[in-house]
């Protein structure tokens, strides 16, 4: 399943796409995994030729972290460049969904609304075609000073998975996400229910009891990002290997691939990380563009295509030092997920 340093030949789709010049780390009969700037590759791509860019950006937290991430108050500096090219590569039906987490300000129980602010300038560029809610029941309670510690706040146990689109009308069915009935709903469908207004004032008529295959599911999204025991890590474990800290669970990707794309679509993660985007797509035939900027976490990622490929191959590292093209002297490291 797995190439190492070059592209299978079944992708074919990948140079006519402006990408011919890039050598990838490996490949698979879907996609490709680049260790390159992400700028370079998305300036790369043609316009209107992308039918969903998912991916998770190293956070504007106030501690610096080992996969890298920008201090709150460059961040919005930093990460536009990457949204106006995410926007120009989108198909008019296409979606950028973007998962980002909070920040506590330095010193206080306060938080910072740096993400609410991205939104917002966002907002201006794209149309907010929804936002979610990762709720992560077990992530642990932290910031620690002001949760276990002097007790004034709460866990922080919920991301903002924000949805954008770039026209007003982008590919979406929700039939495709469906989750399984309740209990009581299983029980009104197989033994009716009066139609009636209910005291709110809404109509519930005889077509609310219609088996339609499942539930619409809501905006918040709960999904334990617990996989200490996953293979992933087991084999990063086991060669030797530094696993990516933070990644988002396989199903919250797969839920926003399964919604917003059908078989065949591209899909492009310019902070992949330990490429679960790349791995989804596989497991749900769709095409795929990941790009990371260190080289560990990429020789780590190839751990989710392929475990016997894996022994005593040494993943290619950059001939030269990776060009900065956006010129604002990000760090070495700047790749999530």
């Amino acid at each position: 399943m797995l190439t190492r340093n070059a592209l299978r030949t079944e992708l074919t789709w990948i140079p006519a796409m402006g990408l011919g010049r890039f050598k990838p780390a490996y490949s698979t009969p879907l996609g490709a995994m680049f260790l390159q700037d992400s700028l370079d590759i998305l300036r790369s791509l043609p316009g209107c030729s992308v039918d969903l860019v998912l991916t998770s950006p190293p956070f504007a937290l106030t501690r610096q972290k080992e996969y890298g991430n920008e201090p709150i108050e460059r961040y919005l500096e930093w990460f536009m460049p990457f949204c106006l090219e995410i926007k120009r590569v989108l198909k008019p039906s296409g979606s950028f969904v973007l998962d980002i987490g909070g920040a506590w300000l330095p010193g206080v129980p306060v938080r910072s609304i740096y993400h609410f602010e991205l939104a917002v300038k966002l907002a201006r560029e794209f149309c907010l075609a929804q936002e979610f809610y990762w709720y992560n029941p077990a992530r642990l309670p932290t910031p620690a000073e002001w949760v276990t510690v002097r007790r004034v706040r709460v866990k922080d146990a919920v991301n903002m998975v924000w949805w954008f689109s770039k026209t007003e009308w982008p590919k979406a069915d929700n039939r495709a996400v469906l989750q399984p009935y309740s209990d009581s709903m299983k029980h009104l469908i197989e033994h009716g229910y009066t139609a009636k207004k209910r005291p709110s004032g809404h109509e519930i008529s005889t077509k609310f009891q219609k088996d339609n295959g499942g539930s619409i599911p809501p905006n918040l999204i709960q999904i334990a990002n617990t996989e200490s025991n996953s293979e992933y890590l087991r084999e990063c474990k086991k060669r030797g290997i530094k696993p990516h800290p933070a990644r988002y669970p396989e199903s919250l990707a797969k839920f926003f691939i399964d919604f917003l794309t059908d078989e065949g679509d591209l899909i492009v993660d310019p902070f992949a990380g330990s490429n679960v985007t790349g791995a989804v797509c596989n497991a749900e035939a769709r095409r795929w563009i990941a790009v990371e900027l260190e080289s560990k976490y990429v020789e780590g990622s190839a751990i989710r295509f392929d475990m016997s490929l894996f022994d005593n191959v040494v993943m290619r590292t950059a001939s030269k030092k990776t060009k900065k093209s956006d010129g604002r002297n990000r760090p070495e490291h700047l790749r999530s997920r």
